[in-house]
């Protein structure tokens, strides 16, 4: 009966020869096997639950070189960020195009909350000064947590006869052309600041794109260009050294860290507030349960005394809240940047 079963049953399995010397028996659970393994299936493998997450480490994107002032805060930030979510939080510098090959890497990742994005003000300027960046900071990404923002500091060269903002402004436009402004490349911060400090005082200060804000640092310190706008830590040491002269903040107050150096509206330039921010952002399509907890654990370690004393001495204000108040910062600083390039008729390469 069993043979008789097994002749009934028996698959067409071409390219596997049935030995004769099994019993038939055998010779029927052997074909069980090999039917039961040639059988097609297409099950993917289930994917992880939010619930679980995160279950491996995180790899944090900083899009900026090693040692910079923001890729120092990532890290610190890194660090706490993974004590908070119980796994690691490992940096990767993707430098190049003032942030947006990072940026572009980023967008293209798996929305599955282990690869995020460090951005700062370069993810929204060079998006609104670059006609293909590679990137939409608004459609391809999730706002996951906001950090911090603060200004930058108007900083020339011990070498420029002024004292005052209001007497660089006066200098510049006494000879204009003249006196040149450093900037971290082609539609950075930096660079957006100055057209921006051109617009509204009626100055024509030449732009000098650089490879890094490094770079024009130590040309400024040598007297090749006569200014440039810096981070308030990177020029804190400088000031204190004598090697540059901090004429103003660009926000719309002054800071603690330089009590004494007036925010630049206080010296006439009026509608003019450069804001540097930090925050984090994943692709579209994370899992809103990730993007809530990653939210959560950011700010839970931005309250923390020590957390907020290190912050605050960038000069900046934490600004802590749910993933839409970095989503805010983003709209209105694409908007802004959007709005004056069109306003003054700006052409970026």
């Amino acid at each position: 009966m069993i043979a008789a079963a097994y002749s009934s049953v028996r698959p067409n399995v071409p390219g596997i020869p049935m030995p004769q010397s099994l019993s038939t028996f055998a010779r029927a659970v052997l074909l069980a096997i090999v039917a039961v393994a040639a059988w097609p299936t297409h099950a993917q493998p289930a994917a992880p639950s939010p619930a679980s997450y995160p279950s491996r480490p995180v790899k944090l994107v900083v899009p900026f070189p090693p040692g910079a002032g923001t890729d120092t805060v990532a890290r610190y930030v890194a660090q706490k960020l993974g004590d908070s979510l119980g796994q690691p939080v490992v940096i990767e510098n993707r430098t190049g195009a003032g942030g947006a090959i990072g940026a572009a890497e980023v967008a293209k990742a798996d929305a599955d909350g282990y690869t995020l994005l460090f951005v700062a003000s370069p993810f929204t300027t060079v998006a609104a000064s670059t006609r293909n960046p590679g990137y939409d900071p608004l459609t391809q990404f999730t706002p996951v947590a906001a950090i911090a923002e603060g200004p930058l500091a108007f900083v020339v060269a011990t070498t420029v006869p002024v004292s005052s903002l209001s007497e660089f402004i006066a200098l510049a436009r006494r000879e204009p052309g003249k006196l040149n402004y450093g900037s971290a490349g082609t539609g950075s911060v930096n660079h957006l600041a100055l057209e921006l400090f051109n617009a509204r005082t009626g100055a024509s200060v030449v732009h000098v794109p650089y490879r890094g804000i490094a770079d024009a640092t130590k040309d400024l310190m040598a007297g090749q260009i006569q200014a440039m706008t810096a981070s308030i830590p990177a020029t804190l040491p400088q000031r204190a050294a004598g090697k540059v002269k901090v004429l103003a903040v660009t926000g719309h107050k002054r800071v603690a860290q330089m009590p004494d150096v007036p925010a630049w509206s206080e010296q006439g330039v009026r509608d003019a507030e450069v804001i540097n921010y930090w925050g984090i952002v994943a692709p579209r399509g994370t899992d809103p349960e990730i993007v809530a907890r990653l939210n959560r654990a950011v700010n839970r370690l931005l309250a923390e005394p020590a957390v907020r004393e290190r912050l605050e001495r960038e000069g900046v204000e934490l600004t802590m809240g749910p993933p839409d108040t970095l989503g805010r910062t983003l709209n209105a600083d694409l908007a802004r940047w959007q709005k004056l390039i069109s306003d003054a008729h700006l052409a970026f390469d």
